[in-house]
């Protein structure tokens, strides 16, 4: 099993950024797919979730609105689209696949926003 996060980087506040996250190793199509955040001193925060096909979605109260995830099972990858973002979305963004063999995150992208 391998996922591997991109997209992250340096933004202001009010802008954008895109996170992708690419799986392997497992049958992408049939598993809920993960984002979830860290900060340094904090535990892990779930930030949202996505059902097999798309066709339900979750999201924690303090990005909804903001934050959009999707999947493209063609392409074995779930993205977070992030608008609005803040300087407490700073953070470490993990995908996170609970497969029946164990738990799965990838090596995480950063997310800084700050003027």
């Amino acid at each position: 099993v391998q996922l591997v996060e991109s997209g992250g980087g340096l933004v202001q506040p009010g802008g954008s950024l895109r996170l992708s996250c690419a799986a392997s190793g497992f049958t992408f199509s049939n598993y809920y797919m993960s984002w979830v955040r860290q900060t340094p001193g904090k535990g892990p925060e779930w930030v949202s979730h996505i059902k097999t096909g798309g066709e339900r979605t979750r999201y924690a109260d303090s990005v909804k609105g903001r934050f959009t995830i999707s999947r493209d099972n063609t392409k074995n990858t779930v993205y977070l689209q992030m608008n609005s973002l803040k300087s407490e979305d700073t953070a470490v963004y993990y995908c996170n696949i609970n497969l029946p063999q164990g738990n799965y995150w990838g090596q995480g992208t950063q997310v800084t926003v700050s003027s």
